[in-house]
């Protein structure tokens, strides 16, 4: 079974391409930390390539950005390439299946974000209009 899962900040902005064939694509990058520190306290962070695909990618483009926190559920894909010297490189890419934001939305867009509300108060509810026929 090939399956990961992070949770780390967007060390850059989303980049999206299409493919020849006109299929969406993204490229991203998340800064991950490791669970423990080192022998004097700091701890070590691991950077990794995600790729996500048609409607995720475009998504992921569109809702985040730099420094976002995200969390990414997918695969992992080896891939061969070789460089501008013709030397053989092989890249480990994290194929993106699920991508979840997890910064808070900032208000001052006029939405009716939960955190555009302050703590205790609730917003307000539109009235529904009931002619009191039931639709089943």
């Amino acid at each position: 079974m090939n399956k990961v899962f992070m949770t780390g900040n967007l060390t850059r902005d989303p980049e999206l391409t299409e493919t020849s064939n006109g299929i969406a694509v993204c490229r991203f990058s998340i800064a991950v930390s490791r669970n423990y520190s080192g022998a004097v306290g700091e701890r070590k962070t691991d950077f990794f390539n995600c790729v996500a695909w048609r409607g995720l990618g475009e998504t992921v483009a569109r809702f985040t950005q730099k420094g976002k926190k995200i969390a990414v559920s997918g695969s992992i894909e080896l891939r061969n390439y070789e460089d501008n010297e013709g030397v053989k490189r092989t890249a480990v890419d994290i194929v993106a299946q699920d991508v979840e934001f997890l910064t808070p939305k900032q208000s001052g867009n006029g939405g009716t974000d939960v955190d555009s509300f302050p703590r205790g108060s609730k917003p307000k509810l539109q009235a529904f209009d009931d002619d009191g026929d039931i639709p089943f």
